[in-house]
């Protein structure tokens, strides 16, 4: 190899090793840099965290009576149904109601043609008549034989046999009263009724029909919707405490009928039923509401909550507050200068929202339920206004 070569190769070289060590060098300086300028700004994000309070909502410690509930869906059943029926014979003249109407207890509702029943009413008064005056004959005749029985100018069979048909024309009046009731009676019938106070349903004959007597199908029927009942069933599991709670006085029920979001009926549980289904392991029960408004109607569903008893002056909260800790329950306390503690309590019961606290809490302090998330013991806060 020539010498010429040689060195301009060697200068290669040279330039190449000098390249690499200046971009070594300029990586390092431009990595010690960011890590410098990253050590900058990191305390002082720390710091602005550190300083700025969190945002926060707050709900007062409130003492309140908190009720022991069963909520189950409960069916509306009519309180009474009546299924109307004839009990006569005879074409239906008049109907004196339209259907869906509410009636009265007494108030009529059909009139059947009276023509027939008022002849046979007749019929009947003119055979009492008759056999009045029968016996008031034959009742002379045994008191003129009586006498002369007593004068032995006549035989006392031939008395007896006056006396006799007094006897028999007695009986026959008595008869014909029964007759004349009956035939009152199958009069009144042409005059259907309504037996109860109730909304009557769709009407299934018109008139100038032909009805019979107890036929099958009914004239109409009518449901009693004030009071009403109300049937539900719970777990069977209840039942113990169910009874337990009714044998200190009848249990407070509540309905929530559809489409009513604050509208509440109340009633009281009347029967609990005598066996537990087997087959889906609940106990039927029932309950009357008064339904003064109308708000339950036969065949509904409704919202039904049974009230077994009402623990007074308990503390409660609201149930976001309450959070759950490796140590148990905890809840954050507003403290004075809008700091926090951070407060260990024992819990009871939640009902709607509200969670009842056994200990650790006094009335009137105030517990966050938004925003914990962000906070830790005797962290600062800023309060805002509940969504």
């Amino acid at each position: 190899m020539k010498p010429a070569q040689a060195a301009s190769r060697e200068g290669n070289r040279r330039s190449t090793a000098v390249l690499r060590i200046g971009l070594a060098v300029t990586a390092l300086l431009i990595l010690l840099l960011l890590l410098a300028g990253c050590s900058g700004k990191e305390p002082n994000a720390k710091r602005r965290h550190a300083g700025a309070p969190a945002p926060v909502v707050v709900a007062p410690v409130v003492r309140k009576t908190v009720p022991e509930r069963l909520r189950a869906i409960g069916t509306v059943d009519a309180y009474a149904t009546v299924k109307v029926k004839s009990r006569v014979d005879g074409e239906i003249t008049q109907v004196h109601f339209t259907e869906g109407q509410a009636v009265r207890a007494g108030q009529r509702l059909f009139t059947i043609d009276r023509r027939p029943f008022q002849a046979l009413r007749d019929q009947a008064r003119a055979n009492l008549r008759r056999d009045r005056a029968m016996l008031d004959n034959a009742r002379a005749q045994a008191r003129r034989y009586a006498e002369l029985a007593a004068k032995h100018f006549v035989s006392r069979e031939m008395y007896a046999q006056y006396r006799t048909n007094a006897a028999t024309a007695a009986a026959a009046v008595q008869g014909d009263h029964a007759a004349v009731e009956n035939a009152k009676l199958q009069l009144a019938y042409c005059t259907i009724r309504s037996p109860i106070d109730g909304v009557t349903g769709a009407l299934q004959v018109q008139a100038g029909n032909l009805v019979k007597a107890n036929d099958t199908g009914p004239l109409v029927v009518i449901k009693q919707v004030r009071p009403i009942d109300v049937a539900f069933a719970v777990p069977s599991q209840n039942l113990s405490r169910i009874r337990r709670f009714m044998a200190h006085g009848p249990l407070a029920l509540e309905a929530l009928p559809a489409g009513h979001r604050a509208v509440r009926a109340h009633g009281v549980l009347t029967f609990v039923d005598n066996a537990v289904n087997t087959a889906t392991g609940t106990i039927l029960l029932k309950g009357v509401f008064a339904n003064r408004g109308l708000a339950l109607w036969p065949g509904q569903f409704i919202r039904i909550t049974l009230i077994l008893s009402q623990e007074k002056n308990a503390l409660v909260v609201p149930s976001q507050a309450v959070q759950q800790g490796p140590a148990g329950a905890y809840v954050f306390v507003v403290r004075p200068r809008h700091t926090v503690e951070q407060r260990r309590v024992a819990t009871g019961r939640t009902v709607d929202g509200e969670t009842v606290i056994r200990d650790g809490l006094k009335q009137g302090e105030q517990v966050v339920i938004d925003g914990q998330l962000r906070l830790t013991d005797g962290a600062r806060i800023q309060l805002k206004a509940a969504p």
